[in-house]
């Protein structure tokens, strides 16, 4: 769940500046009217479909807990509903599908007598994530924009994710002293060779066709036909709606859409899954430092700006993460949110980032081997009794995604 309320960090720490216009770009309006200014959550009927339309544009629309407590149940009774056959979702404001969650509201509720926003936000958003990764229903994610973070926990786990030019992916708390949470447990490590590993611990941007070609979306199409693909989506008689015809209409659009451009980490995927193959953290800055290369040199350069706690949680969370089940990883995430927020480096980074905006956050400890091994496993230890988030299994259900 990455932070993003007012302005999302790293836009300005990370991003080029054409990046960052393509990301501003306004996004394809589709058929329908523009939804209520006013309204958070936009939800549109069709025949046999249901639109999601995430509408905070100013907020890079960023998940609160309110939004996630509206989703949640319209998404409980659309599975239940013989009548609802698809569910969409995308973002408004022409600038992200979701730039993550509202970690600022989460910080105060921290730092507050008797609040339990800090606790209510990580338990139910990890709820919303696991119902949308054992969703019965087709569940189409239109990732055009910025998707970083809690937009990656509404949109990776379904069934199709759909990526244009546009898109900028990324999953960098490691810069804001936290961990790759909504799930990152699960998919990061199954994507192909240590690809997931690199990108949890340097918050690497995944921009346009590289989201499809890392295996994190599951079709790209361009941004100037999503107005027709969405069109044809609401479209399609409600009593042939199937995730065989789904994937065919996306795959037509996808077909017409320019050539689809080269994976920009190809020429690096040989160093990736060597460098990041280490036992250890401590181990992959060594194999970083041994290469020498100008491409190995900007990764360390990354490295040694990222909290150290959360380098060396990530680190284990993605090992234990490839491990478990998917339903499983969100008690271990659960137990990781809860020691952040009774630790240090969350509340320094998200103070350095997003308040200050000094960017020199004094992490604590400020080495990797300062993090020591009684810490660690405190972040993993259980939750005092009947604190900790257990899941229970869905009846019939499966998962979903193909990640």
């Amino acid at each position: 769940m990455l932070a993003s309320t007012e302005r999302v960090f790293h836009l300005a720490r990370y991003g080029s500046r054409q990046i960052i216009a393509n990301a501003m770009r306004s996004m394809a309006s589709g058929s329908q009217s523009p939804p209520p200014a006013d309204d958070a959550l936009i939800i549109q009927k069709f025949d046999g479909k249901r639109m999601i339309t995430l509408n905070r544009p100013k907020q890079l629309n960023a998940l609160n807990l309110q939004m996630i407590r509206d989703l949640y149940p319209h998404l409980q009774k659309w599975e239940s509903n013989p009548d609802v056959k698809m569910v969409i979702v995308k973002g408004a404001g022409g600038k992200a599908f979701c730039a993550g969650g509202d970690v600022l509201a989460v910080v105060k509720s921290a730092k507050t007598k008797g609040s339990t926003v800090h606790n209510d936000f990580f338990r139910e958003e990890y709820k919303l994530n696991y119902l949308i990764g054992t969703y019965e229903l087709p569940y189409v994610a239109i990732i055009d924009g910025i998707t970083m973070g809690g937009g990656c926990g509404l949109s990776v786990h379904g069934k199709f994710r759909v990526a244009t030019e546009r898109t900028m992916l990324a999953m960098p708390e490691t810069a804001l002293g936290l961990f790759p949470d909504v799930g990152g447990s699960y998919f990061l490590p199954r994507l192909a060779g240590k690809l997931g590993m690199f990108l949890a611990l340097t918050g690497y941007r995944l921009k346009g066709a590289d989201v499809l070609h890392a295996g994190i979306a599951t079709h790209f199409v361009s941004s100037e036909k999503l107005g027709a693909m969405e069109s044809a989506l609401i479209s399609m008689p409600a009593e042939k709606i199937n995730e065989s015809q789904i994937d065919r209409l996306l795959g037509d659009f996808q077909r017409q859409s320019p050539t689809l451009p080269s994976f920009s980490l190809e020429p690096h995927l040989d160093q990736i899954n060597s460098i990041f193959d280490g036992s250890t953290v401590e181990e992959i800055v060594d194999k970083l430092k041994a290469d020498g290369s100008d491409w190995a040199r900007k990764q360390l350069t990354l490295l040694e700006k990222m909290s150290p706690t959360s380098l060396q949680v990530t680190f284990r969370q993605l090992t234990q993460g490839a491990r478990l089940s998917f339903k499983d990883v969100f008690t271990m995430e659960y137990r990781l949110t809860q020691r952040f927020v009774e630790d240090n480096d969350f509340f320094e980074g998200c103070r350095a980032i997003l308040v200050d905006k000094d960017n020199k956050p004094q992490w604590n400890p400020r080495t990797l081997d300062g993090v020591s091994e009684e810490k660690l496993g405190w972040y993993f230890s259980p939750l005092p009794e009947g604190q900790d988030l257990v899941l229970s299994p869905r009846a019939g259900a499966k998962l979903r995604s193909s990640v």
